[in-house]
């Protein structure tokens, strides 16, 4: 493995919190921040790109199905390479109690977030990137009509602590949210 990861801080960062007007500071899950989850995505891309995990990419690329291979994982966080493939989502989704971030490796995706009222999307081309605060809700699709089906769509994701559940919504009738189910997983977006 060449992503390598080292403390970043030496307690967990603190995050500002509403409470009666007053602001309170609470504890991150993690002793990693957004900006440490670029930071890692991004160096695992210019890994990618360089050929330091060519043994993990598969022979041939699935023009159907999407495809997701864990690139390191520790305590701390977790590295995943994902392909994106024309007409699937992720569905809307969270991270659970994880703080996660992408890196658009190759093609372009779309990022459908809740913003409280409604959905706002996104495009992310390739070298963009993203980060996803606790309770963030999302889906991502690879964009319609960007690029061959042959060719990859492919992000890179950093997820701490690593991933260990995901809930999905639906958007009501009074324009909220709705929680369908939560599942248990170590297995991003999928």
């Amino acid at each position: 493995m060449t992503t390598t990861i080292s403390p970043f801080t030496t307690s967990p960062p603190a995050v500002p919190a509403r409470t009666r007007g007053r602001v309170q500071t609470r504890a991150l899950p993690t002793r990693l921040c957004p900006a440490d989850l670029l930071r890692l995505t991004d160096q695992t891309a210019a890994d990618i790109l360089d050929g330091r995990h060519d043994t993990a990419l598969p022979e041939q690329w699935d023009d159907v199905a999407r495809w997701s291979t864990r690139l390191h994982s520790d305590d701390d966080v977790d590295i995943w390479l994902i392909s994106w493939t024309e007409g699937t989502s992720t569905e809307l989704h969270d991270h659970a109690g994880s703080l996660g971030a992408l890196t658009v490796l190759s093609g372009s995706l779309t990022e459908s977030r809740w913003t409280g009222r409604g959905l706002r999307d996104r495009v992310l081309d390739a070298g963009d990137q993203a980060s996803f605060p606790l309770g963030w809700v999302h889906d991502v699709m690879r964009t319609p009509g960007t690029a061959p089906s042959a060719d990859p769509t492919l992000s890179v994701h950093a997820y701490s602590p690593p991933l260990s559940a995901m809930s999905y919504y639906e958007v009501t009738s009074e324009h909220s949210l709705r929680r369908v189910r939560t599942e248990l997983t170590d297995v991003p977006e999928k």
